[in-house]
């Protein structure tokens, strides 16, 4: 399975939990990360029977950004 990833603007541990509920629904809980240390804040997702499209949708729903690296 290859991972996706989506520079983001998800930028805290606050900004985290934000997003989790929705994530969890989007692709299932412990398969998204978000490395918060780096610049571009990338999102990796480990499931890929999901669309890049609906994960950007979902992110934004909730006020965040995503775009497919």
């Amino acid at each position: 399975m290859e991972n996706q990833i989506f520079n983001t603007n998800i930028n805290c541990s606050s900004c985290v939990a934000k997003v989790t509920n929705t994530l969890n629904e989007v692709v299932g809980e412990g398969n998204w990360e978000v490395d918060t240390n780096q610049a571009t804040k990338p999102l990796t997702i480990k499931n890929n029977s999901v669309s890049s499209n609906e994960i950007i949708e979902s992110i934004e729903k909730i006020g965040f950004k995503a775009i497919a690296q």
